[in-house]
């Protein structure tokens, strides 16, 4: 077996065993449940990779490394990224090759990717504690705040405001 990523179903399911709500008999049984949901997870990941595998499109080095250059600049622009096409005139590539490669060397879609690294940035901020959750929501590139909420709470289980109360770092008090 591989050692892959985390998926940001396996995540959610990560932190809802961290956040089990339960006691006794029925925490046991629920983290069992969640256990076995991570369990079937990774066998579908591993099942998805072996096939995907025999199917593989055979990436140059060269556009490989495009790639890796095409995710930097979706970093760089994470509130305002560049379309696909244009995205792939900026790297060199062709779109459709940088979609395939994309998802052969990230095992997701390029806006996959982003969407992912935008709610991880939007966990960080809020965790930080110095904006409101609009502010956060449009720093990522969210310019709907309940889709935004949506999403976050799809990713981490919890709405922005629960994330926000749990997870701010006390530093305001301590001056």
């Amino acid at each position: 077996m591989r050692s892959g990523n985390t998926t940001s179903v396996m995540t959610m399911a990560l932190q809802q065993i961290l956040q089990c709500p339960y006691q006794s008999v029925t925490k046991r049984i629920y983290l069992e449940s969640k256990a076995l949901e991570l369990m079937a997870l990774l066998i579908s990941e591993e099942l998805a990779l072996g096939q995907s595998q025999i199917n593989a499109y055979h990436l140059k080095p060269d556009d490989i490394e495009r790639i890796h250059c095409a995710k930097d600049i979706l970093l760089q622009n994470i509130d305002n990224p560049p379309s696909l096409i244009e995205l792939a005139r900026m790297v060199g590539l062709n779109d459709c090759t940088l979609k395939r490669g994309f998802r052969q060397v990230f095992h997701t879609t390029a806006f996959g990717y982003l969407h992912h690294q935008r709610l991880e940035k939007a966990g960080q901020l809020l965790a930080i504690g110095e904006m409101s959750i609009g502010e956060v929501a449009r720093a990522v590139g969210f310019a709907d705040r309940s889709y935004f909420a949506a999403a976050f709470r799809k990713q981490y289980g919890v709405n922005p405001s629960v994330y926000l109360r749990t997870h701010q770092q006390p530093m305001k008090n301590s001056a």
